[in-house]
């Protein structure tokens, strides 16, 4: 990719989080940069194109996140921890838009846009992850089921931290996400 088309994307990233896909139009992607239409219309003729760039870097992003708290995270609970203490971290960010993730799947959703399902590969991916560290902590038989239900609740606690713009309400939650793990890691590990 090249630079300016990487800044486009990026761009894209933050407007499409910030205010909505569909709100977002080109004009105001190149506008923020800068960059004359030519431009802008050299590097995406539509606004799918980028749209489906946004999602390769959020898919790639993503990817390399998990793989760095496989790195930094040495049990399978402190890497589980490591997701849900995301919210914490994006907390600011949460209370004003919503989970990047649960936003743009949703609003793809709603209008019923042919990119839905690939911007839903991003849950997948958070969701495969997941189960395969409530495997790696010797649960085989429920993994999918506790990652889909933990992945289910963040996306819960971010709804109601941007419905609310609750700080201490995503403190609680996180502190009791990080309980439930370590109780199904206690009773249904062998």
């Amino acid at each position: 990719m090249t630079r300016t088309r990487d800044r486009i994307v990026s761009q894209a990233d933050v407007l499409f989080y910030e205010r909505g896909f569909e709100a977002t139009s080109l004009a105001d992607i190149a506008g923020a940069l800068g960059l004359s239409r030519g431009n802008f219309y050299y590097h995406f003729k539509a606004k799918d194109e980028i749209l489906n760039a946004v999602i390769d870097l959020r898919l790639s992003r993503t990817a390399a996140m998990l793989t760095a708290w496989e790195a930094e995270s040495n049990t399978p609970l402190a890497r589980i921890t490591c997701f849900i203490r995301i919210l914490i971290r994006n907390r600011a960010k949460i209370m004003s838009w919503g989970c990047p993730v649960g936003t743009l799947v949703s609003e793809l959703s709603k209008l019923e846009h042919a990119a839905q399902s690939r911007a839903a590969e991003l849950f997948t991916l958070f969701i495969d992850w997941l189960a395969t560290q409530f495997r790696s902590a010797g649960i085989e038989r429920d993994a999918k089921a506790l990652a889909t239900h933990l992945m289910g609740r963040s996306q819960g606690v971010a709804a109601l931290a941007q419905a609310f713009g609750d700080e201490a309400l995503i403190e609680a939650e996180v502190a009791q996400m990080t309980d439930w793990v370590e109780q199904q890691i206690a009773t249904q590990a062998p």
